[in-house]
């Protein structure tokens, strides 16, 4: 695959060298065209990667402007002037081909049990092709190469045969609204996690520096949005797990904050500073014997080790409790997303650990999932 804003490059260097006039100008007309794409917007894009279909009808509207020595308008509108008849039809063509596609896709997830399959399978070719969703069928009047047909038929098998997890599939996984790797070294950002981050957001609105310390970083979600939306905050994250820490540095990379850093910790062990303002943590918590009923899909692919913990799940709500104290600021918050009936039993431990001014939030299901209380 090769990046937009390489072809970019080559194409203005190309047209440089037949001393075209604004050969950046004649590039980017003949990109967003193929594309389709609005020229202004076109370096929103520049990582996308592109078909070897796109990257040939690039080359040839380059080819056919040197050899007549055209700039990119009349080439067009002689192309346009000579074919639209035929262009029209073939649009057709592509279309019907690609919904039906897109229909045996759907047809093929559904049969396989997989709920809401067209969602599914509109989510892998947007991703294939490389297009927003909402505006797939679009995009369907141009030919989808062999290859995309390809990864799009692995991908629907991936997810309808083999109950492989979308996000897994796709790598990514949108969270705050923002774009997160995950794979399956971490567990795929939840929703209810949302809510976690909202609390801590406003919790954190009148410390001018909040320092945060994050357990059980995982893909990185929690400190990464944090850092992303409080700025003047300093995250610290840190897991057990060398494949999460990867994930998750990645994910600093990614969405580009400046103000987290992740280590390798068993929660507090290699945990130095112990002035924070808020500490946060969605901790595993599935008891062993639940763990046995999760569905498949969870159980096949997500990592065990970040979703269940020993003493009925409760094992990492008791080990962070008892020690928060001495790592948080006095009035410092601690934060946990528990499990559907983990919340009265963790008010309880913040209770017998001093903490007070206990609340607890129900998530979107009427849940009672999040847990806040403050150190006296």
């Amino acid at each position: 695959m090769e990046k937009l804003i390489n072809i970019l490059k080559f194409s203005e260097e190309y047209l440089k060298k037949y001393s075209f006039s604004k050969p950046r100008l004649q590039a980017e007309k003949v990109v967003a065209y193929v594309l389709k794409l609005d020229r202004i917007s076109l370096y929103a894009y520049f990582d996308r990667d592109l078909s070897e279909d796109e990257k040939v009808q690039i080359k040839n509207f380059l080819k056919e402007m040197a050899r007549n020595r055209m700039d990119f308008g009349k080439v067009l509108e002689k192309l346009e002037n000579k074919n639209v008849d035929e262009i029209t039809v073939e649009k057709e063509n592509h279309k019907k081909e690609n919904l039906q596609l897109l229909k045996h896709s759907v047809e093929y997830i559904e049969k396989n049990g997989i709920e809401n399959p067209k969602l599914e399978a509109e989510y892998i070719f947007s991703h294939v092709l490389k297009t927003n969703r909402l505006t797939l069928t679009l995009d369907f009047t141009r030919k989808i190469s062999e290859e995309e047909k390809k990864l799009i038929k692995e991908m629907i098998i991936k997810r309808a045969r083999d109950k492989k997890p979308l996000q897994y599939i796709l790598g990514e996984e949108e969270f705050f609204g923002y774009k997160f790797k995950v794979d399956e070294r971490v567990l795929i950002p939840r929703p209810e996690t949302e809510l976690l981050v909202e609390q801590c957001i406003v919790l954190m609105s009148d410390v001018k520096t909040p320092f945060i310390l994050d357990i059980g970083v995982g893909s990185g979600a929690i400190s990464v949005t944090l850092g992303k939306k409080i700025p003047t905050s300093k995250v610290l994250g840190v897991d057990i797990s060398d494949g999460a820490l990867e994930v998750a540095n990645q994910n600093k990379e990614l969405n580009n904050v400046k103000n987290v850093k992740f280590i390798k910790s068993d929660v507090f062990e290699n945990v130095s500073y112990k002035e924070f303002d808020m500490i946060v943590s969605n901790p595993p918590y599935i008891p062993e014997k639940e763990y046995k009923i999760l569905m498949h899909e969870v159980k096949k692919y997500e990592p065990k080790l970040a979703l269940t913990a020993e003493d009925e799940g409760l094992y990492f709500y008791k080990l962070i409790t008892k020690k928060a104290s001495d790592y948080l600021k006095n009035g410092g918050v601690l934060a946990f997303e528990v499990g559907y009936n983990q919340a009265q039993k963790v008010k309880n431990m913040m209770e017998d650990n001093e903490f007070e001014n206990i609340v607890i939030v129900k998530d979107y299901h009427q849940i009672e999932r999040i847990v806040i209380g403050k150190k006296k």
